[in-house]
């Protein structure tokens, strides 16, 4: 690091992304993208003259034309949706605006929750998960810190129901709590209702999983009025051009066209369930995901062998070094063909083992 780099971030652990390698073809199993391109209407987007013409102007720093749409999709008002440049933003902006009495979220969950809460020089408490790896709602009950929960939880899939939210929520009426729904469409139910009843919740969502826009970076926001208008104060003060054009017309095109990618996540759905079996046939324990991905560990191979196995053969999946959680590895739905190559991999890891 450089003489110049501020004290303050000389222990900051950064988030670390899912690997991108480039020295051979790969499987990419491992970053739980969709296996399946955005909708013709969106290819058909950005082939637009028009948008291309556009490109030398500032984008919309309102995104109301997007905003209009997709208050019309959720059944919210616009003014109550933010647009952030992927839900990081989102919840980067969260963390910045409503954790002066820190904050508390899962042990097991999505990395950037414990980066941001030390970016940002808070304090933060991480509750450990239940022996079967869920979520205890007591223990988010009446606290004094804005609460984080990724639901379905990451990297686990498991998911809380809609009354254990909404349980959480009404026992925290003077603290934020924070739903952070990246996998919200691919088995679970969506907390965005729960937004008109009460006014401290705030949803996040992505575009990246179930809406093939991985590479566009685009998530939301969606809560009261209040909220978002706290939200904008700090869009505003730090780019208010976050979302650029194209994404903004991608976004368009994405959300007039909904349905495809709804079918693509029952396509995901019907995968992961067959996936499932086929895994538990091989001697694989796997949770019952609600993600676009599933966690799975072999009773007699270690996950960080399995992980490197699969990926000498051309497969990457994604293992984390954490102790609780070093037996498993979370391995991205693909298409049906894509999973297939991974059970053949992995019978010809097993073969080999005996």
């Amino acid at each position: 690091m450089s003489n110049f780099f501020d004290k303050r971030f000389l222990e900051l652990e950064a988030y670390t992304p899912g690997e991108q390698p480039r020295d051979m073809k790969y499987i990419k199993l491992n970053t739980n993208e969709s296996p399946y391109p955005p909708s013709p209407l969106v290819i058909k987007a950005m082939a637009d003259r028009e948008l291309c013409e556009r490109m030398r102007l500032y984008p919309d720093p309102e995104c109301l034309e997007v905003r209009e749409l997709l208050a019309g999709l959720l059944k919210v008002d616009r003014d109550e949706i933010v647009l952030t440049n992927g839900s990081d933003e989102a919840l980067s902006f969260a963390f910045m605006a409503f954790c002066e009495k820190g904050v508390i979220f899962p042990e097991i969950s999505y990395g950037f929750y414990k980066v941001f809460a030390e970016l940002y020089g808070l304090k933060y408490r991480q509750i450990p998960l239940k022996d079967d790896f869920t979520i205890d709602p007591d223990d988010y009950i009446g606290t004094d810190e804005t609460v984080f929960i990724a639901n379905p939880n990451a990297p686990t899939g498991l998911i809380l129901s809609l009354l254990q939210i909404e349980k959480i929520v009404a026992s925290n009426c003077d603290r934020l709590v924070v739903i952070d729904e990246a996998y919200i469409d691919f088995g679970g139910e969506s907390a965005l209702p729960l937004t008109r009843k009460y006014d401290n919740l705030l949803v996040v969502q992505t575009f990246s999983k179930s809406r093939s826009m991985a590479g566009a970076r685009l998530g939301f926001a969606c809560g009261c009025k209040d909220i978002i208008r706290d939200m904008n104060t700090l869009r505003y003060s730090t780019n208010p051009y976050n979302i650029n054009s194209a994404t903004l017309a991608l976004a368009k095109a994405t959300v007039t066209d909904n349905d495809y990618y709804m079918d693509n996540c029952k396509k995901i759905m019907e995968t992961r369930k067959s996936f499932i079996s086929q895994m538990k046939e091989l001697g694989f324990e796997v949770l019952d995901s609600k993600c676009n991905f599933v966690f799975a560990k072999h009773k007699s191979l270690g996950g960080k062998e399995y992980y490197e196995e699969l990926k000498r053969r051309g497969v990457l999946v994604r293992h984390f070094n954490t102790s609780k959680i070093a037996d498993y590895n979370r391995i991205t739905i693909g298409t049906d063909e894509m999973m297939d190559v991974l059970i053949e991999k992995t019978r010809e890891i097993l073969s080999k083992q005996k």
